[in-house]
């Protein structure tokens, strides 16, 4: 299977209400499952479930030791038979806290999960979370996957890191505020043009304190091309990705084989 249908889910988070949260974000998901031309695979925004309550965090956040998020997203990517890219949740494992995606299959086995590597300081992430240690990297039926969460994509490394191990897409939840919009936007293309792979960004809206995020949840393909964008508001951004054409666009600028990585250091 060559293509594969996406769906973004493009919501508002309400600050440190995990059931409001979970309640909007199943209706929408249902809603992205029981479309006529029904998703292979859906993708959640950053931090779902709790926004950027940082202070209360320990207190909402999802536990290892009581996966309620974690067994609902198992048990919705069942019933619709959808693969889940599970954005990201607030977590608190083995007592440390972690900014985590988690992903499942059409049965609803989980079969990869990614903890945020580089944390942004200008939401103290650093002072609550403890960071990653390891890249995320999965396979959704043939198509080779890797994730990435919001600031780590002005880490050309990680995105590098994960095409040099062969993946084809990589998805990116986000809490993207306002004022970086072009950011957001220049940062996306060029991981997908340089790394000549899909670039699957699913971005939240609405307000926070004083942070306004700015939607605009995007599929770019390998050349560079944004083939599906949202506004601004509440929506469901849906596209396609073509595998097919992962391999022509890596055939035609040969890149890979044309690095010197001796000369890097």
């Amino acid at each position: 299977m060559s293509h594969r249908r996406i769906s973004l889910i493009q919501c508002d988070i309400v600050l440190g209400e995990p059931a409001v949260n979970e309640r909007r974000l199943t209706e929408m998901l249902q809603s992205a499952a029981e479309a006529p031309e029904k998703p292979d695979i859906i993708v959640l925004p950053e931090m779902w479930n709790t926004g950027y309550a940082m202070d209360r965090l320990r207190a909402l956040a999802e536990r290892d030791e009581m996966p309620g998020i974690r067994r609902r997203m198992s048990e919705l990517a069942a019933r619709y038979q959808v693969q889940i890219v599970a954005g990201s949740v607030a977590e608190r494992r083995n007592g440390k806290l972690y900014n985590t995606m988690y992903v499942y299959n059409r049965e609803g086995e989980e079969i990869a999960s990614y903890s945020k590597i580089h944390l942004f300081r200008l939401m103290e992430e650093e002072k609550y979370l403890e960071h990653g240690k390891a890249i995320g990297r999965f396979d959704l039926e043939g198509l080779s996957c890797g994730g990435a969460i919001c600031y780590d994509i002005r880490f050309p490394e990680l995105s590098r890191a994960l095409a040099l191990r062969g993946v084809h897409a990589m998805f990116v939840p986000a809490q993207w505020p306002h004022p970086r919009l072009n950011h957001w936007r220049s940062l996306l293309i060029a991981r997908a043009i340089e790394n000549q792979m899909y670039v699957v960004a699913c971005n939240r809206v609405g307000d926070s304190g004083s942070q306004s995020f700015c939607g605009h949840s995007m599929i770019i393909d390998p050349w560079g091309d944004i083939t599906a964008e949202g506004g601004e508001g509440e929506q469901i951004v849906s596209g396609r990705i073509d595998l097919q054409l992962v391999h022509e666009v890596r055939s035609s600028i040969p890149v890979f084989s044309d690095r010197q990585p001796q000369y890097y250091d």
